[in-house]
């Protein structure tokens, strides 16, 4: 088994979780080690953009 087969993906067109590249590319977020982060893969995304949000507000005052 590839290596890339045993890790987990968040498909954002169907919300769905995803062990190994099931789905294509552009719907495919990850990858993620295991199962659990793959599902919260859209927390992380909030959280990197209100850091990258916030570091923009610190730089432009």
């Amino acid at each position: 088994m590839h290596h890339e087969d045993e890790k987990w993906f968040y498909n954002q067109a169907t919300g769905q979780v995803e062990q190994g590249k099931a789905s294509s590319f552009e719907n495919r977020m990850g990858p993620y080690d295991t199962r659990e982060e793959a599902e919260h893969a859209l927390d992380k995304v909030k959280e990197r953009n209100e850091a990258a949000d916030a570091a923009d507000e610190e730089w432009e005052d």
